[in-house]
C-alpha cells in the first residue's frame, strides 16, 4: 500500500488551469493534502488555525471583499497570506487576481492558477482529483472488467484462464479496465477504484497468441479507464473433494485496503462458460444491492411450502 503526493504542474495539467506565474517551476512544488481552504478569514485579518499545507481557492466573495480595500491594505493582507507558505492558490470564475497578489506571489514563490469554472465546481473538481491521486493504493494480479456496470475483479492462479474469460466478456459487450496488473485506489472508507498501469493500458496477454490491443481490435467502447470494484470472482481448478457453495446464503468477503469486497470462488473445468457465469454473478450482485436475494427467496418458498403441507 502506498500514499502519493502530486505536483502543482500535474494538478494544472489535469484540470486545465492557467498558470498566471510562469516564472515559478510548478514541477518542484508538491501537494500532499486532499483538503482545500478558502482564505476569506485570512484576507480579513484572521490567521489563527491556518493549515499551510492546503491548496487555497478564491472566488467572487474574496475578490469583491479585496476590491473594497485600498491598494496599501491589499498589499498588507496579501503579504501576510502568502508569507504563510502554502503550495498554490487557484482563482475561480476566471477572475484576474489583483496586482498586489501577483507581487506577493513573486516575492514568496507561490504560484497563482486561474480556473474558468464557478468556485463550487472548482472545489469539487480539485477535491475529487486529489482524492483519486492521493488515495492509498496497492497493486494486485488479476483482470478488472466492467460487466453491466458492476466492477468485477477476476483473480486466480496463473494460467487459469482470466484473460481468456475477459476476452469472451468483451466480445459479449462488456468492457476491459485492466489485465494482469490492477492498480487499486481507496478513494473513501467504502469505495475502491481500479485502473490499469499506464504501460499496460488496453493490452491483454493471451498465452500462445501474445499481446493484443483490445482498444484497436474491438473499438473504444470495449475499454474503460477506471471502475469501482464491486465483486471478486476467484477462478480455481475444479476439485471434486471440495464442497462448493450452491445456494449463496452467506457471503464470503476479501479485504482490500481495509474494504470488504464480496468474493465468489468459481470452479473451472471443461464445458463451463465462465463469461456467462460472471455476467450472471454481476446481475445477481446488483439485485442484492437493490434488496432482492434469490437464495433467501428460495428458502422462504421452501418454508412456506413446508408450513402448507403441515397444515394439510
Amino acid at each position: 500500500m502506498s500514499e502519493k503526493s502530486v505536483t502543482i504542474q500535474q494538478l494544472t495539467d489535469a484540470l486545465g488551469y492557467e498558470n498566471l506565474t510562469p516564472w515559478i517551476d510548478l514541477t518542484r512544488i508538491r501537494l500532499d493534502q486532499r483538503s482545500i481552504n478558502r482564505p476569506a478569514f485570512q484576507l480579513a485579518g484572521f490567521f489563527d488555525y491556518f493549515d499551510n499545507g492546503r491548496l487555497q481557492i478564491t472566488g467572487l466573495a474574496e475578490s469583491q471583499y479585496m476590491n473594497r480595500l485600498t491598494s496599501a491594505e491589499r498589499i498588507e493582507r496579501y503579504d501576510k497570506l502568502f508569507a504563510l507558505g502554502f503550495p498554490a492558490i487557484v482563482s475561480a470564475r476566471g477572475i484576474i487576481p489583483h496586482p498586489e497578489s501577483l507581487d506577493a506571489a513573486r516575492k514568496y514563490g507561490i504560484p497563482i492558477l486561474k480556473a474558468q469554472d464557478e468556485t463550487g465546481k472548482v472545489i469539487v473538481d480539485v477535491v475529487t482529483w486529489l482524492s483519486e491521486q492521493m488515495a492509498p493504493m496497492e497493486t494486485r494480479h488479476g483482470v478488472l472488467v466492467d460487466v453491466f456496470g458492476e466492477g468485477i475483479l477476476i483473480t486466480g492462479n496463473t494460467g487459469i484462464g482470466k484473460s481468456e474469460t475477459a476476452i469472451e466478456l468483451i466480445k459479449r459487450g462488456q468492457r476491459l479496465v485492466a489485465d494482469d496488473l490492477v492498480e487499486i485506489h481507496k478513494t473513501n472508507e467504502f469505495r475502491l477504484i481500479g485502473s490499469a498501469p499506464e504501460l499496460t493500458k488496453h493490452f491483454v496477454e493471451l498465452r500462445g497468441i501474445g499481446v493484443v490491443d483490445i482498444k484497436s481490435l474491438y473499438g473504444v467502447e470495449s475499454v474503460k479507464e477506471q471502475q469501482a470494484i464491486d465483486m471478486i470472482v476467484n477462478l480455481e481448478v475444479w476439485d471434486g473433494n471440495n464442497s462448493y457453495d450452491r445456494l449463496g446464503l452467506e457471503e464470503e468477503y476479501e479485504e482490500i485496503l481495509g474494504v470488504k469486497v464480496v468474493r465468489h470462488n468459481v470452479p473451472v473445468r471443461p464445458g463451463r462458460n465462465l463469461a456467462i457465469i460472471i455476467e450472471t454473478a454481476a446481475v445477481n450482485n446488483r439485485q442484492k444491492k437493490m434488496g432482492y436475494n434469490a437464495a433467501h427467496e428460495l428458502v422462504d418458498r421452501v418454508r412456506q411450502e413446508v408450513r402448507r403441507k403441515n397444515i394439510e
